[in-house]
């Protein structure tokens, strides 16, 4: 294990002088490589702040249950019972006939109102579900009409589809384009591997007749190509967290027209982490795959 792990540091530590002897080319290959990365991963970091926006204007959905117009106090604690007993649902609300009554009032509706002369609106319970699943949305409406006394359920949940699918799409989209994006990448770390072993042909060839064995010899080269990925990874991290900052105002400006507060976040470090070694395993696969296909020629 001492061994193993002490074959590894020497090939990180020759990797890293390979690194550090070509400064100009390592610099610009991590700029390809963060610049490249740096768009799927601002995408899906824009797609979810664009989810937490939309939440933020347009509130979270919810399911109206109205009650029969002869539904007494017995009736409204049967039904808060079974709410209670439910497991997915989040959090409910009583609105009762009168209160449902001054809300539409004082929304300008007094007028109309006025020439009623009974009060039209029954109890309704409003309730929030734990997620914001549309089939779940749907699986509960239907189960809560045929309860007793429930004369209506209102779904406000088309808005929660709608939004599902663009953000499907978009993650689809951004998903397809790490994918590309990630095969150009790995072509070009093989290139970079593929001068680095012809450049390195002699050193190679003397270190084969010393005794040194293949996977001593594509050690490094390995981590050349991780290394660099990692570097890659990390230029995009910082041109992520710099779109967010330069972006951070004007979205906090439009989510306050619509009433919302809402500011624009960056990548936390799961996400960071996610991003780094996305990079240095896309730089590690390129490597291998040079190795394997010029050492032997080597």
């Amino acid at each position: 294990m001492i061994h193993w792990l002490y074959l590894h540091l020497r090939a990180i530590a020759h990797a890293l002088r390979r690194l550090a002897a070509q400064p100009l080319s390592t610099l610009l290959s991590a700029l390809v490589v963060g610049i490249a990365l740096s768009l799927p991963g601002g995408g899906y970091l824009l797609l979810d702040n664009v989810s937490s926006l939309a939440r933020g204007v347009s509130g979270a959905p919810e399911i109206s249950l109205f009650l029969d117009m002869d539904a007494g106090p017995e009736d409204r604690a049967a039904i808060e019972q079974r709410l209670k007993a439910t497991p997915d649902l989040g959090s409910y609300r009583f609105v009762a006939r009168d209160e449902a009554l001054r809300q539409l009032e004082a929304s300008g509706l007094g007028d109309v109102l006025g020439g009623l002369s009974a009060n039209p609106l029954p109890d309704a319970f409003v309730l929030s579900l734990r997620e914001e699943d549309p089939e779940l949305f749907e699986r509960m409406a239907e189960q809560m009409a045929t309860w007793p006394k429930v004369a209506h359920v209102q779904l406000d949940s088309a808005w929660v589809k709608r939004l599902h699918a663009l953000l499907g799409l978009g993650r689809s989209a951004v998903l397809m384009l790490a994918g590309l994006l990630g095969f150009a990448l790995v072509i070009v770390t093989f290139n970079t591997i593929r001068l680095q072993i012809l450049t390195q042909r002699q050193e190679i060839a003397v270190s084969r007749l010393l005794g040194a064995t293949d996977p001593f010899i594509r050690r490094p080269f390995y981590w050349f190509g991780g290394l660099q990925g990692a570097l890659g990874g990390l230029v995009a991290l910082g041109t992520v967290s710099l779109g967010v900052r330069a972006l951070s105002a004007p979205v906090t400006a439009l989510a306050e027209t619509y009433g919302a507060v809402f500011v624009l976040s960056g990548p936390d470090w799961r996400a960071a982490l996610a991003i780094v070694a996305f990079a240095a395993l896309l730089g590690w696969l390129g490597a291998a795959i040079s190795v394997r296909r010029h050492l032997a020629g080597a």
